[in-house]
C-alpha cells in the first residue's frame, strides 16, 4: 500500500477496521518517508524501527481479535521529553545524552492500551525552552514547508514530522505555548488542553504550574481522537482533575453550522508590529466563522499585555527548581571534581545549553531572598488578574479568536542571536498557559513566501468540545488541508 503516511488517523483507522491493509503496511510506509525525508526535515532523534514494526503486528493481532480503538496501529511520534520505557529521554539535551527511561509516563501507558504503534523520539528545544528548536543540543529540525526556516518550538520535531508525513500524529507539550505556535509554523492543528486534563506524570518537567501534553496531528478530528485518548485523571499527578472525559471526536460531525455560537475577538491581540499578513489571515477566518452562523463579539483582556513579563517569571521560578535534580549524582552526564559543589558545578556548565542556564539563572534570582516578593510573588498576583480576564471574557462569549503567533515561521539563525525578540514569539500564546485554559491552532492561511498562518481557538478551562467544534467547523469549510509542502 502506497501513501499511508500521508492519511490521518480517522482516514487510516478507517482502512485498517475495514482491512484495506495492516497496521505493518502502514509502519512500513512511514518508515519509507522517515528515509526519503528525514535527512532533510530532521524531526527525529532516535527511531527503533524493530519494535515499531513489533508493536504494529501486536495491533494488527488486537484487530484481528475483535478490538477496534481508532488509535489501534496508528504510528505516532513522541516528543523527547516523554519517558516511554525502554527508550531515551534525552529532552535534547547533553545532560541527558544516553538516559534510558524506565518507566512509561501515563500518556504512553493510554496509547499502548490503546494500541498505538510508538515509532520513535522527535526533535525539540532543549528540556522545552524555546520557540524555534534551535536551542536543541542534539539535532537540527527544518521547517518542511521551507528548509531554511524553523519549524517552531519547543515542539518542533513533532510539527515537523506530522507536516511531513512522517507520523500520522504526534505528541508535545505545551508550557507558554510550544504546541499551538509550531503547529502554526508548520501548518498543522495542535491542542493545548486545559490545565488538569492530561496527566504530566511520566513528563520531564520545565514550568510543573504550566506544562500541559497535547496532541499536533492532521485534522481537528484527529486531535479530538488523540486527545480523548490521553485524557483522564490519574492517581500519579496530583494536579489531575477526576472527571469523565468527553467523546470529543463523535461530536465532530458533517453539520458546519456555528450557529448560536458567540466568538469573542479581543483588541489587545492584534498588536502593534504584526505582520500584516497575519492580521489579514486571522481576521478574514473570523469573518468565515460569521458566514457559518458564529456571533463576533467584542471582548478585553487588559492584562494579557503584562503575560510575557509574567511567564518569563513563573516559569524561570519553576524551571530552576525543577533542573536542579540533574547534577551529575543520580543520572545522566558526569563530570568529576575536587568535590560534590565542583561536580555540581562543572556537570551542568557542560551538560546546559546557554538557554537553560539562562532561564535557571533568571528563575534563581526572582526566588532568591529580597527579590521573591518584588517578582515572583508580584507575578503570581498579575497571573491571577489575567485569569480573571479571561473568566469575564468566557461570560460574553463560547470561545475566543486570535492569532497564534505574530508573524509566520521565519528563517533559522533570524532571532538565534537576541533572547529577548524570540521570547516575544510567545506573546499571544503565554496567557492561555497562565489561566489554566484550553486553545487548539488551526491552519488559516499562508503568507505570500509560502509560510503557513495559524488561527487560536481559546476556549474557557474544560471547554475543549467547543473549541474542537469551532475548529472543525472552519477547518471542514476552507481549503488550507488541502495544501501540503513539497520537500526538495
Amino acid at each position: 500500500m502506497a501513501d499511508l503516511h500521508k492519511l490521518s488517523i480517522a482516514e487510516l483507522s478507517d482502512k485498517l477496521a475495514a482491512g484495506e491493509c495492516s497496521s505493518v503496511d502502514a509502519v512500513n510506509d512511514v518508515l519509507a518517508s522517515i528515509d526519503a525525508t528525514d535527512g532533510k526535515v530532521g524531526a527525529y532523534l532516535t527511531l527503533d524501527r524493530a519494535d515499531a514494526l513489533a508493536q504494529a503486528n501486536v495491533a494488527d493481532e488486537r484487530r484481528a481479535a475483535g478490538e477496534s480503538d481508532p488509535m489501534l496501529g496508528v504510528p505516532i511520534a513522541i516528543k523527547d521529553l516523554l519517558n516511554v520505557k525502554g527508550q531515551p529521554c534525552t529532552c535534547s539535551s547533553k545532560i541527558l545524552e544516553g538516559y534510558i527511561a524506565p518507566y512509561d509516563a501515563t500518556v504512553i501507558a493510554k496509547l499502548r492500551a490503546a494500541g498505538a504503534v510508538l515509532l520513535g523520539r522527535v526533535n525539540m528545544d532543549e528540556f522545552a525552552m524555546g520557540s524555534s528548536t534551535e536551542n536543541a543540543a542534539l539535532g537540527k529540525t527544518s521547517n518542511p514547508w521551507n528548509l531554511d526556516h524553523v519549524p517552531g518550538g519547543s515542539s518542533g520535531g513533532s510539527a515537523a514530522c506530522v507536516a511531513a508525513d512522517e507520523a500520522i500524529c504526534s505528541l508535545g507539550s505545551d508550557t507558554g505555548g510550544s504546541i499551538r505556535q509550531p503547529a502554526a509554523f508548520c501548518g498543522c492543528v495542535g491542542v493545548k488542553p486545559t490545565y488538569g486534563r492530561v496527566s504530566r506524570y511520566g513528563l520531564t518537567a520545565f514550568a510543573s504550574s504550566l506544562d500541559q501534553i497535547g496532541p499536533i496531528t492532521k485534522t481537528v478530528k484527529d486531535s479530538a481522537i488523540l486527545l480523548e485518548t490521553i485524557c483522564g485523571h490519574d492517581a500519579m499527578d496530583s494536579s489531575s482533575i477526576e472527571m469523565e472525559v468527553p467523546k470529543f471526536a463523535d461530536k465532530l460531525t458533517s453539520d458546519t453550522s456555528l450557529a448560536g455560537v458567540k466568538l469573542g475577538l479581543p483588541k489587545e491581540y492584534f498588536v502593534v508590529g504584526m505582520d500584516p499578513e497575519v492580521e489579514k489571515s486571522v481576521r478574514d477566518a473570523v469573518a468565515h466563522c460569521e458566514s457559518l452562523g458564529a456571533e463576533i463579539v467584542d471582548v478585553s483582556l487588559p492584562n494579557a499585555k503584562y503575560a510575557i513579563a509574567v511567564y518569563y517569571i513563573i516559569a524561570t521560578a519553576e524551571a530552576s527548581a525543577n533542573l536542579a535534580r540533574f547534577d551529575g549524582i543520580r543520572y545522566g552526564l558526569r563530570v568529576d571534581g575536587k568535590d560534590p559543589a565542583d561536580l555540581y558545578g562543572k556537570t551542568r556548565a557542560a551538560g546546559f545549553g546557554s538557554e537553560v542556564k539562562r532561564r535557571i539563572i533568571l528563575g534563581t534570582y526572582v526566588l532568591s531572598s529580597g527579590y521573591y516578593d518584588a517578582y515572583y510573588k508580584k507575578a503570581q498576583k498579575v497571573r491571577t488578574l489575567i485569569r480573571d480576564d479571561f473568566t469575564e471574557a468566557f461570560t460574553r462569549c463560547d470561545a475566543i479568536l486570535a492569532p497564534v503567533t505574530p508573524t509566520p515561521a521565519y528563517k533559522k539563525g533570524e532571532k538565534a542571536d537576541d533572547p529577548l525578540k524570540m521570547y516575544l514569539d510567545d506573546i499571544l500564546t503565554t496567557p492561555v498557559n497562565l489561566a489554566g485554559n484550553c486553545a487548539l491552532s488551526v491552519p488559516c492561511g499562508f503568507a505570500s513566501n509560502g509560510m503557513p498562518i495559524g488561527l487560536q481557538i481559546i476556549g474557557d478551562a474544560f471547554q475543549e468540545e467547543t473549541i474542537l467544534k469551532v475548529g472543525h467547523a472552519y477547518e471542514q469549510t476552507t481549503e488550507w488541508l488541502a495544501r501540503k509542502p513539497e520537500i526538495s
